[in-house]
């Protein structure tokens, strides 16, 4: 096992790089084997940008005119894709290498330089007939290989603008967006919280980053600590973070009615392919269901002993840690033998990937980023970062990711490069099925009560966590725009008080709702991300659904589930699920989850109480 120990996090989250075995880096020579090939690719794509300026005027000619531009644009969006990951992935792993912070700036200017000369394609599309499009589309075969993405422009036809407007809204990408650039650099770099002492009495910095993990301490001083101790630095920025927010939500506002859509949900739902109704729906079902998160609360309430449950101890483990770390290759034994309900392509393909190709960045060291993700596309392997400390829970997060690589690993092999690409609206389901088919395997394979009792409060934190919690955020998306389409300002008072009654209603009667929760929106960095949070507890509704088919159907479902994998953005989001038999426009699919976590808590609680 690579990394010496330390007590609270397993491994040496200090060790340098180099000192780590090559077998547990990623090797991303295989995208370029140096700079001087990034720059080759680099040089090749500023001149395709700097030459894409001769389509504009001939574009709209002929079937092949159309053709020859969108594979021109196409062909330069792969290519800095390729970039992308290059810089990007490099420059995850080692944050102070200030070679890679230039190459991860260069790449984003590029985009912008993309952007900006390319502008012209969507409303040209749109100044053709519809009838020729569909005439040049059944004559000319190889424009057909470009339908999605044409139907995708033809659909926005309503929400183009004048050709002025269109490039002057490309000139100004790089502007939008700058309330959140402000909040990050302001949490992240400027705002200091102050110390705290934790389970040792020692006295250690608190951060924004730092906050979750005292937050799920056992000890129930360190978790008042870090609450009031947080939220007392928050609340003396509020006015910040009130303008802030306040200017982000008026730029969604603002920039929604400019594309003439109604109000800002729409816009952002009709990018998502899906429709406001799914949002509502979503609210509207977790709202009828709260009844089952109170009896969480109640259940965590007993178990913990507590005679008043606060907001800080909601995140309190109620079994603890398992006593016991999982090496490594232990883990991707795990992940591996969780997915053999997928068939062989799907195992040999991660067991490649997770053993002889170097997909997985493994262990925590000095300057690579912190968490966990999975990035790649059709020019990489589908890369994952881990800061793998041998807990079960790096086990899960092990799976998740796996689950979105071999979600883009099915795209990008069953689909040209430009519909490989599948929306964020599905992202989380394929990593999510991951992540609870392991922990439904082991809590069957287990015959140790702790041992269940830990798995099960698992999966009750992550429906709590993705379906209620992040429907929470949802809803409060929704009031704030609402109110500023309206004609509201956003003040930090009027915010911490709408924010407050909606904790409260979450919460219940049977959880001291603490005052200083008021402040919390302004530490959720989702709420700049324009209607992003629903998409999480949509993607585990969704989950939790094959989940529950693929355990009750086997081999003949699983292979719907794997044809929903390879749509990848070939389909709409919601035609790629019904792909797999699901329909997110029932509201059922969210009841139902609902139901699977009010059966977690059942069980836990028979467990318990026959332990006791």
């Amino acid at each position: 096992m690579n990394g010496a120990l330390t007590e609270r996090h397993g491994y040496n989250m200090a060790q340098e790089r180099k000192d780590i075995e090559a077998r547990y880096k990623w090797d991303l020579t295989v995208i370029y084997p140096s700079e001087t090939e990034f720059y080759a690719d680099y040089d090749k794509a500023e001149k395709a940008i700097e030459a894409f300026s001769k389509y504009q005027d001939v574009m709209c000619n002929s079937a092949k005119d159309l053709y020859n531009t969108l594979k021109s644009l196409t062909d330069i969006e792969a290519l800095i894709e390729k970039l992308f990951h290059y810089a990007s992935l490099n420059f995850s792993v080692e944050t102070s290498n200030n070679s890679f912070q230039s190459l991860n700036a260069k790449v984003r200017n590029l985009m912008i330089k993309a952007g900006t000369a390319t502008w012209f394609v969507e409303p040209y599309v749109l100044r053709i007939p519809e009838e020729t499009v569909t005439e040049w589309l059944t004559d000319y075969k190889r424009l057909a290989t470009f339908r999605r993405m044409i139907e995708k422009i033809l659909r926005r036809k309503d929400h183009t603008l004048s050709d002025e407007c269109e490039k002057l809204m490309a000139k100004m990408e790089n502007c939008i967006g700058a309330p959140n650039e402000v909040r990050n650099i302001f949490v992240n770099s400027d705002m200091r919280f102050g110390k705290i002492k934790d389970e040792n009495g020692v006295s250690v910095e608190l951060t924004d980053a730092s906050y979750a993990s005292y937050l799920m301490s056992g000890d129930r001083k360190v978790r008042k600590s870090a609450f009031t101790t947080l939220y007392k630095t928050y609340e003396q920025f509020g006015n910040t973070f009130g303008t802030m927010m306040n200017a982000m939500v008026k730029e969604n506002a603002t920039l929604a009615k400019v594309q003439n859509f109604e109000d800002a949900l729409t816009a952002s739902t009709f990018k998502d392919e899906v429709t406001p109704e799914i949002y509502n729906n979503l609210i509207h079902s977790v709202n009828c269901s709260l009844s089952v998160l109170y009896d969480y609360y109640a259940l965590k309430k007993e178990v913990l002993g507590l005679k008043e449950l606060h907001l800080y101890d909601i995140y309190a483990s109620l079994v603890g840690e398992l006593d016991r770390k999982y090496p490594y290759e232990e883990a991707v034994a795990e992940v591996l033998e969780t997915v053999k309900v997928y068939g062989q392509e799907y195992y040999e393909t991660l067991r490649e990937g997770l053993t002889e190709k170097g997909w997985v960045d493994v262990y925590p060291c000095r300057g690579k980023r912190g968490g966990a993700f999975s990035s790649g596309g059709p020019a990489t392997e589908p890369y994952i970062l881990m800061n793998y400390t041998g807990t079960f829970d790096n086990v899960a997060t092990l799976a998740h990711e796996a689950g979105h690589s071999m979600h883009t690993w099915f795209s990008t092999h069953y689909n040209k490069p430009y519909n490989a690409s599948y929306t964020i609206f599905v992202a989380e389901v394929a990593s999510t099925v991951n992540e609870l088919l392991l922990m439904h395997r082991k809590l069957k394979a287990s015959e140790n009560d702790d041992e269940k009792l830990y798995i099960l409060d698992q999966i009750m934190e992550t429906y709590k966590g993705t379906l209620y919690r992040q429907t929470m955020f949802a809803e409060f998306e929704k009031d704030i725009h609402t109110l500023c389409e309206q004609g509201e300002p956003l003040t930090a008072e009027l915010l911490n008080t709408k924010y407050y009654e909606l904790v409260c209603r979450y919460f219940g009667n049977d959880v001291v709702c603490d005052p200083q929760i008021a402040f919390e929106w302004m530490r959720i960095p989702h709420f700049y991300m324009n209607f992003y949070v629903y998409k999480y507890a949509t993607c585990i509704s969704a989950a939790s659904a094959i989940v529950k088919r693929i355990e009750t159907e086997g081999a003949s479902y699983v292979k719907k589930y794997i044809d929903f994998l390879k749509c990848g953005g070939s389909r709409s989001p919601l035609e790629s699920l019904r792909v797999a038999g699901i329909d997110m426009t029932d509201p059922h699919i969210v009841s139902d989850a609902i139901e699977d976590f009010s059966a977690a808590i059942e069980q836990f609680r028979e467990i318990y109480h026959n332990k006791k």
